[in-house]
């Protein structure tokens, strides 16, 4: 029975042959590849690898948007008993410094010029990396450095190769154990530098054989593979998954035309972090909001009979003929076209995972009768340890544990994991290995319970949970996916805890906002100015108090601030999957936070911008403080 990637891509050759495997869009035109020629090629360039030097103890590192030849090369890598790490496209130079340093790697697989560029910027930074292949040729015509290679290149060396170590492949493949370490992941690295799981074949084949088992995708089902294949969860269903059930990866022309992608391919399974969900219902508002009077009053109608229909099934309760019928007439006029426009008409079951999703978001989705489910888990445990079944879901929770897998809840309250799923440690990091791994269970970091159900509850990280001065615990993860509901609100940072009542910093969202000031005939010329001004402050100010109204009074937002800039990955603001690094945030605006529990209306702050001339400027902005219950009295 096949243990590792490279034995089931054989395995699935063998099954599928010259039946499509990958599909790609290239130049507009969809480009099938089919099993053996998916095979072919991992064949070829993990000889052209060996070739070079690769040995098992190594580590191949890839940086680019999700292509074949990313799949290429991670199975090349296992092969030849050697692993890969992935690394996020848009890291900055020195994230990827520290984590193609810590890894140990020998050789970078890149996309294009863009990531040529930072590499040559660091090289001299670098030890140990002997080639950097790039596959995207496109401006790389007078690059001279000797270390550079274009991957058809290294598959004419596998060839070549092969010519003379006829049967090493197989041979080498079938060496391969289910215990050898498949990909170094790294972790979200809320608290500074990513740590770089460990996870071996038999962690992502189990997990990828558990999720099946519970919910199945046939060799005909179609999936867009859209988000970075440096993510756990995209390994999960892109590798895991396709290479045990056969079905078909689809490959976006560009990250910018994903979601148009999506809706080309209509796949059957969508699995995406919270801020993919968010995106789709704002630009469901958004048109609502610039539509007709009367699509406005029809849309009004079928969303109430849709979250009425929700409910029902939330309660596990059977409609009546009626309610049925309301809802047929819902789905037939308005629910169908918003899922043919977004993608997700032909969509099986979808999930949602990586932070907490907000029950507003939640809800719309299956008022629409998407079959939306939460999912708990990490990139240490593989990607899912919990999930919703189909016919038993409530938003509160994230559900019930996958087969195999067993969850229980410490004394302090802090979710532990058992599963065949579990990683194997951290590279090079045995202390942080030490307080993770403890007789067996996972510490997983994150609060919670299980309801009378036995669905989990996922309060927030256990660190992040605060309590208020009446003793109210609260999740500020929670008010923070309240806020983002609106269209208008990208970001959110809550505080309270040690303060005497609870307050945000806001993001707005640029381009729902922009366009909501363009109808509205509100001027504007920056990011900062349009955060300023007094009716965009009245617009939010609307959506906080919705979010206040049905929380507990101790836990509802008393003052807040537009920021006047977007927080940021790239300023090490929020990780690489947009989760919000709170303690950082909490000490870089630390200013912010103090006006915020003062008596003050307005705060001044000087920021400094850098011209792509390597000039700076200094810039001076008032920030507004807006208050709510009269707290600033």
């Amino acid at each position: 029975m096949a243990e590792t990637f490279p034995q089931l891509l054989i395995e699935r050759t063998a099954e599928f042959g010259e039946r499509q495997a990958l599909r790609e869009k290239d130049y507009g035109i969809w480009q099938a590849i089919s099993w053996n020629e998916y095979l072919r090629h991992v064949r070829f360039f993990s000889q052209g690898l060996v070739s070079l030097g690769l040995t098992p103890e190594d580590t191949v590192a890839i940086i680019g948007d999700n292509r074949p030849e990313w799949i290429y090369s991670e199975l090349a890598a296992q092969a030849a008993g050697a692993k890969s790490i992935g690394i996020y496209q848009d890291a900055v130079v020195k994230e990827m410094i520290y984590i193609i340093t810590h890894a140990r790697v020998k050789f970078i697989v890149v996309e294009d010029q863009e990531q040529v560029d930072k590499i040559l910027e660091m090289w001299d930074e670098l030890t140990g990396v002997e080639k950097v292949i790039y596959y995207d040729p496109k401006g790389l015509r007078n690059y001279t450095e000797e270390f550079l290679m274009f991957f058809p290149d290294v598959e004419k060396l596998g060839e070549a190769f092969e010519q003379e170590n006829p049967g090493w492949f197989e041979e080498s493949v079938q060496r391969g154990k289910a215990d050898d370490i498949a990909i170094l992941s790294t972790t979200s690295g809320t608290t500074g530098n990513p740590k770089l799981a460990m996870i071996t074949h038999k962690n992502l084949v189990s997990m990828g054989h558990n999720l099946m088992e519970l919910d199945p995708l046939l060799p005909d089902d179609r999936f867009v593979s859209f988000l970075p294949m440096a993510w756990i969860g995209e390994q999960m269903l892109s590798f895991a998954c396709s290479l045990q059930n056969g079905f078909t990866l689809n490959f976006p022309e560009e990250p910018e035309t994903a979601l148009a992608n999506v809706r080309e391919i209509g796949p059957h399974s969508m699995f995406s972090p919270p801020r993919i969900w968010e995106n789709l219902v704002s630009q469901v508002l958004v048109k609502i909001e610039d539509s007709s009077r009367l699509k406005k009053a029809v849309y009004d109608w079928a969303m109430q009979i849709g979250y009425e229909m929700a409910d029902y099934r939330f309660r596990k309760e059977e409609a009546n003929a009626a309610m049925k019928f309301k809802y047929f007439l819902a789905d037939w006029l308005v629910f169908q076209e918003i899922k043919d426009h977004l993608g997700l008409r032909h969509l099986k079951r979808a999930y949602t995972g990586g932070a907490a999703l907000g029950p507003d978001v939640f809800r719309f989705f299956h008022a629409l009768g998407v079959n939306l489910k939460q999912i708990y888990g990490q990139t240490e445990a593989s990607g899912i340890s919990v999930v919703h079944r189909d016919g038993d879901i409530k938003f509160q929770t994230v559900g019930t544990p996958v087969p195999g897998t067993a969850v229980r809840i410490a004394e302090n309250g802090e979710i532990l994991l058992k599963s065949d799923s579990i990683f194997k440690g951290y590279y090079r990091n045995p202390e942080a290995t030490a307080e993770t791994l403890i007789d067996g269970w996972m510490h997983s970091g994150d609060a919670g319970y299980f309801d009378e159900d036995g669905h989990l509850i996922v309060i927030d990280r256990a660190k992040d949970v605060m309590t208020l001065h009446d003793g109210t615990k609260f999740s500020p993860q929670f008010i923070e996916n309240k806020l983002k509901f609106s269209p208008y609100v990208k970001e959110a940072v809550v505080f309270g805890g040690d303060w005497p009542f609870v307050t945000a910093m806001i993001n707005i969202d640029m381009e729902n906002t922009g366009k909501w000031a363009e109808n509205n005939q509100i001027a504007y010329t920056t990011y900062t100015d349009l955060a300023q001004k007094p009716e965009v402050y009245a617009l939010v100010r609307k959506q906080v108090e919705t979010a206040n109204s049905d929380l507990p009074d101790a836990a509802r937002i008393q003052r807040f601030l537009l920021l006047h800039k977007e927080l940021d990955a790239d300023d090490a603001e929020l990780t690489r999957t947009r989760k919000v690094r709170r303690r950082f945030v909490a000490q870089r605006y630390d200013d912010i936070i103090s006006a915020l529990y003062s008596q003050n209306d307005h705060l001044d702050v000087e920021t400094t911008i850098t011209y792509q001339d390597g000039r700076t400027a200094t810039l001076n902005t008032r920030l507004r403080i807006e208050s709510l219950n009269g707290s600033d009295q």
